[in-house]
């Protein structure tokens, strides 16, 4: 369940020089799971899991790293839980470089 937290969430392949580590990503997203999995209110700390989270990812390596954790988890999701996951960007007011889908591509993913 804790993967389903980052959708907002399988096998993850990374960069050689990414820094972002899936168990980084779950960790700052970890307030995040009761409001993915159940639609319950998001806390403030689901928000500021998720800024600190965008704030630490400061290379293309690590961007493209946390959207392959995503990507990842949003695989193994059902279709409300990741449109939940991909709306928490909006709700927290981050602008996040892609929408979180099981079909995303993170090899396009920039700085």
């Amino acid at each position: 369940m804790l993967l389903l937290v980052c959708i907002t969430v399988g096998v993850v392949t990374h960069s050689a020089e990414a820094q972002m580590s899936c168990n980084s990503v779950f960790s700052s997203l970890y307030p995040c799971l009761n409001f993915v999995m159940r639609g319950d209110v998001a806390p403030p700390s689901c928000c500021s899991g998720l800024k600190s989270l965008y704030g630490a990812a400061k290379s293309t390596a690590d961007r493209r790293s946390v959207c392959s954790c995503l990507k990842g988890v949003a695989s193994n999701a059902n279709p409300a839980q990741v449109a939940r996951a991909a709306s928490l960007p909006a709700k927290c007011g981050v602008s996040l470089p892609y929408k979180i889908t099981p079909q995303l591509d993170c090899s396009n993913v920039k700085y």
